[in-house]
């Protein structure tokens, strides 16, 4: 594939203008038109000689939307197609703050969590910090609201695939999407969410990154976890929370951890009690998940009671919770079910 004009940042695209003697302002302009959405073709303030030149070396926009589910809460699931032919799945969410868009990082994932659907195909590849930024650009445009608006306010890196598996394409998308002269995402507007990458979790606070980090936890101890999600086999809990709490030491940034509620395997009482001890004066909220359904998964979801006590729980013991409001689950858009691959439903 083709380098994607996306990946330039602006110092390198100004290099890249006078390296074919073009003068340093259409450096900015491209950057414009680019994340306005707007391929080499339809970028009307660029001379027809340079673009020619460009298409030679370069692709544009490396992303496009092959088809949109609307869910009856209005969230979005977009299928989009990269230039290789692969497909991935986004979803944009519309809260009171503004809308939030759900991006893949991967074309699969390779981190084998027995509750979730993105890991079914196992591990593609990683994606590009160009066709990360794709997914935005497109999304963005395909809900314009007004000259230069921008519709998506946050970013949650929550689809397929796990972050920090692809950590040099990743944390260069975060540099890019957060830049004033492109999408102006602030790192406090942007989540990644990680099963628990440990080292990585430290780099990225060493290297200053001040984005919100959600931890998928989903068990209270190593011998749950080990069963849900093999990760912990090699960064078990306590190694995840020491380095959540090194995250918060060096950023200040309130943690957040995911547990999603699997019916007999980490929903009882003991396992909320063990919970509340291990997070006991941490910085941090838990958000509690419903299992959503994955029809090649045999997991069932807590039922609404058990859900109440598990809450009931955590609060009593002074730790921050709350129940995920689950948003797309109609349209196999929440969370677990994002996946490498669209589905045919036979009944269509």
């Amino acid at each position: 594939m083709k380098t994607s004009l996306l990946e330039f940042d602006k110092e390198n695209m100004t290099a890249l203008m006078l390296s074919l003697s073009q003068p340093a302002f259409r450096a900015g302009q491209l950057i414009l038109n680019l994340y306005d959405g707007k391929t080499l073709t339809e970028m009307t303030n660029i001379p027809s000689s340079l673009k020619d030149v460009l298409k030679e070396e370069y692709s544009d926009i490396p992303v496009v939307i092959e088809k949109k589910f609307l869910s009856k809460d209005g969230t979005v699931k977009y299928l989009f197609r990269l230039e290789d032919g692969e497909l991935i799945e986004g979803v944009l969410m519309t809260y009171s703050f503004g809308k939030t868009l759900c991006i893949s990082t991967q074309i699969g994932c390779r981190m084998g969590c027995t509750f979730c659907a993105s890991g079914l195909d196992g591990l593609k590849r990683n994606l590009t910090p160009a066709e990360m930024l794709g997914e935005a650009v497109v999304v963005n445009r395909d809900n314009q609201i007004g000259k230069n608006g921008r519709a998506v306010t946050n970013v949650v890196l929550m689809g397929s695939g796990e972050p920090l598996d692809n950590y040099d394409n990743v944390t260069k998308f975060l540099r890019l999407i957060s830049a004033p002269y492109t999408l102006n995402i602030s790192e406090r507007n942007i989540s990644l969410s990680t099963a628990g990458f440990a080292d990585g979790i430290r780099k990225i606070a060493d290297e200053g990154h001040r984005f919100n980090l959600t931890i998928s936890l989903h068990a209270p101890n190593d011998t749950v976890r080990n069963m849900i999600m093999p990760i912990n086999k090699k960064y078990g809990i306590e190694s995840v929370v020491s380095a959540a709490r090194y995250y918060f030491e060096k950023t200040r940034r309130r943690l957040i951890f995911e547990y999603s509620l699997i019916r007999g395997v980490n929903d009882g009482r003991e396992n909320a009690e063990e919970l509340s001890r291990l997070l006991k004066g941490m910085p941090c909220h838990v958000n509690l998940i419903r299992l959503n359904p994955v029809k090649e998964k045999n997991l069932k979801a807590t039922d609404a009671a058990g859900v109440k006590e598990f809450l009931s729980i955590l609060e009593k013991n002074g730790i921050s919770s709350t129940l995920r409001r689950v948003m797309g689950a109609d349209i196999d858009g929440a969370c677990g079910q994002l996946r490498r691959r669209f589905i045919v439903d036979e009944k269509a």
